[in-house]
């Protein structure tokens, strides 16, 4: 097979550089080469693809995927509920879907299903199903009898220490890469919830050092400032939301910013807010679920995270009839107008932070990386919004084959469903 010669592009390569002009070659599954300015890839033998002056990117990150939660762009599901063989469907659906709109990977924080996602994720790696590179998790643990735990927790293993040990152990045998966690409740579960913790300090460093002993990586739902601090403690790797996150939980985060992660999912209460009335979500039910005081609340802590240089990073809760699959993009737009990001540094965000999140060689273009790569119509450096729809997005390649090519029709590599 030929490399693959990207020429007459502009280039942004996820280091945070400014767009520069520039040619890309992919060589089997990976970039081989990246020009810069007049320079020239050699164009003997290769097949050519003149970019037209569109920007060449990384592949997006999703850093909080639930490829398992039914709706999407596609179809809107008014349940969380399905029949197995339907959800099955729907989910190898959304992985298609989320591939299409240019999320090259994605990290899941959780599934509706026990082996959904370990099952999706090497369909997948074989080739048999379209979809991003997937770090699969199982269903989110919650502890019985607490206030707020939602519907599709594990009911199997018992509350004691013995019994987290051993789903950990568990979902490491299942072919799990991270086990989800919910640490606290939330406001979109009970009243009050996201103050409401759902294990002991004990509990917590028991399921880390599980974790540490079986290999596998620990995310969590986490509001409350304590639970914040509980999973920065046992070590968790990807701490999701950290809402009311406090000082002392913003000084345990940044004593721990290169080994953690933080995503704080503000495109589901932007959607409660703004766009859900038409399901029965209105304002001041929006208002009593927390959405409203979530989204000032993100406002204040996440631009202090980012002072400290923790790890911030796009998408999440994507699923929702009100916020469906395959919107994971406007997360991007909202961290510039909400959480004060620059496009620049949203999009490495999105790019090669979610590629150390993935601890895979994505989201850089630079020779030897993996080749997940978009040509995009417009500058999303200028304005990341050109980022939430697919029809300006011609060219969508993972690992060096294309699963949607509009500008040569060749060397295709994606099954669709």
């Amino acid at each position: 097979m030929k490399p693959i010669l990207f020429t007459n592009v502009s280039i942004f390569d996820g280091s945070g550089a400014t767009l520069y002009p520039g040619e890309v070659c992919v060589e089997g599954n990976r970039i081989s080469a990246v020009a810069k300015g007049n320079e020239q890839i050699n164009r003997e033998h290769v097949e050519h693809i003149d970019g037209g002056g569109r920007t060449l990117m990384p592949g997006l990150v999703e850093a909080h995927a639930h490829l398992t939660w039914p709706s999407s762009v596609e179809r809107v599901v008014n349940t969380m509920k399905l029949p197995l063989e339907e959800h099955l469907l729907v989910t190898a659906q959304n992985a298609r879907i989320t591939l299409d709109h240019g999320f090259t990977s994605a990290y899941s924080a959780g599934s509706l299903g026990e082996r959904f996602e370990v099952v999706l994720r090497d369909a997948i790696n074989r080739g048999a199903l379209a979809g991003p590179r997937l770090r699969a998790s199982a269903l989110e643990k919650g502890a019985e009898g607490v206030m707020g735990v939602p519907e599709g927790h594990d009911p199997t293993h018992d509350r004691d220490i013995q019994g987290l040990r051993q789903y950990v152990a568990d979902m490491k045998t299942l072919g799990c890469d991270t086990i989800k966690f919910l640490l606290s409740s939330d406001e979109g579960f009970a009243p009050g919830g996201s103050q409401v913790l759902m294990y002991s300090e004990e509990e917590t460093r028991a399921i880390g050092q599980a974790a540490r002993e079986q290999g596998v990586w620990l995310a969590c739902h986490a509001q409350a400032a304590e639970a914040v601090k509980q999973a920065c403690r046992a070590g968790f790797r990807a701490i999701y939301h950290c809402t009311y996150a406090d000082e002392e939980a913003l000084d345990m985060l940044e004593a721990r910013k290169h080994e953690l992660f933080t995503a704080p999912a503000p495109g589901l209460l932007y959607a409660r807010v703004h766009e859900a009335s038409a399901f029965g979500i209105g304002l001041a039910e929006a208002t009593r679920m927390g959405a409203v005081s979530g989204l000032e609340l993100m406002a204040e802590v996440y631009p202090k995270m980012r002072k400290r240089g923790i790890r911030v990073l796009p998408g999440g809760d994507y699923g929702f009839p009100y916020n469906p699959v395959g919107r994971n993009a406007r997360d991007l737009k909202i961290f510039v107008d909400l959480l004060g990001f620059s496009s620049i540094d949203v999009l490495v965000a999105a790019t090669r932070h979610g590629g150390e999140l993935m601890a895979m060689d994505v989201g850089e273009i630079k020779a030897g990386k993996l080749a997940d790569i978009l040509l995009i119509d417009g500058d999303p450096t200028a304005d990341v919004a050109i980022l939430e729809g697919k029809d300006r997005m011609p060219v969508v390649m993972k690992d060096g084959l294309f699963h949607r090519n509009e500008l040569l029709q060749s060397r295709g590599g994606s099954a669709r469903l």
